[in-house]
């Protein structure tokens, strides 16, 4: 509302004028940030989408160009854009969210799928849109309220998704820097099979990479791979948790027959959803 002078001097009250952006603007963060159930499907149709998306990616990464395969990634290409292009418009701090490496994926991703980078070079890029199925904190918060499957596994389902996401980055990596001087490397799936086993520091040594870049990546491969493999394999084992935060300290994640917090000794009351 704002006030208008009027000519006796006296103030009236003028409905402040909403603009077409401003309406836009309310119903997409309605359908992005709402509980109704309209806008919860609408956000379970994006991680659809996101899912498919990687594995079209990963689908044609061991398939020829072809006119189909061109014109799907560019109704992908358009998708995505469209889906980046809402989350800016709603954003409450855009110059926060552009400053974001996740936000520059994204864009890339556009970029390859819109207008293909050197021919299969674009295959690496768009491996970074699998990074987008991990900082969706509000679809995780929903599914942590949908699914009693993720919240009893929620760590392994991260733990696996970290694990596949590095497989598939370094896969891409291995691919564009060796398919131009290493005959041993000819498709990606030459590639997939060498991360594979330099992850698992298995080393059949069928396949290797020459050269300083070829060793570096190598190292990278082994180091980082045998770590997410080492967190995969406690999210495995580790006893199972839930997440309950404690009202006096915070601790998120206890016992599931947790009667005190570990941190700070208070009662919890858990909610138990019964045997299965």
């Amino acid at each position: 509302m704002v006030f208008d002078h009027d000519s006796k001097g006296g103030h009236g009250l003028v409905d402040a004028v909403t603009t077409p952006f401003e309406v836009l603007k309310g119903r997409l963060r309605q359908l992005y940030e709402g509980d109704t159930f309209g806008c919860i499907r609408f956000r379970y149709a994006l991680l659809v989408l996101d899912i498919v998306t990687v594995l079209f990616i990963i689908a044609t990464s061991f398939l020829p160009r072809t006119k189909v395969v061109e014109t799907l990634d560019v109704v992908f290409g358009i998708l995505i854009l469209a889906d980046f292009s809402a989350r800016m418009i709603i954003s409450r701090q855009p110059l926060r969210d552009l400053a974001r490496l996740s936000t520059w994926t994204d864009i890339v991703v556009i970029v390859s799928f819109l207008a293909p980078l050197a021919g299969e070079a674009g295959g690496f890029l768009r491996a970074f849109r699998t990074l987008r199925l991990l900082r969706d904190y509000q679809m995780v918060a929903r599914l942590r309220i949908d699914s009693a499957f993720f919240r009893r596994n929620e760590e392994v389902v991260f733990a696996v998704a970290n694990l596949g996401v590095f497989i598939f980055v370094m896969t891409g990596v291995v691919y564009e820097t060796q398919k131009s001087h290493n005959q041993q490397i000819a498709n990606y799936a030459d590639a997939l099979y060498f991360t594979v086993t330099a992850l698992t520091t298995t080393g059949f040594g069928d396949i290797t990479l020459p050269g300083t870049v070829g060793r570096l990546i190598t190292v990278v491969i082994m180091i980082f791979g045998v770590t997410l493999f080492l967190n995969l394999a406690k999210a495995l084992l580790a006893p199972s948790k839930v997440r309950f935060p404690c009202p006096v300290c915070g601790l998120q994640r206890h016992d599931v027959d947790a009667v005190h917090c570990k941190a700070c000794g208070t009662v919890l009351n858990i909610p138990d959803e019964g045997a299965d």
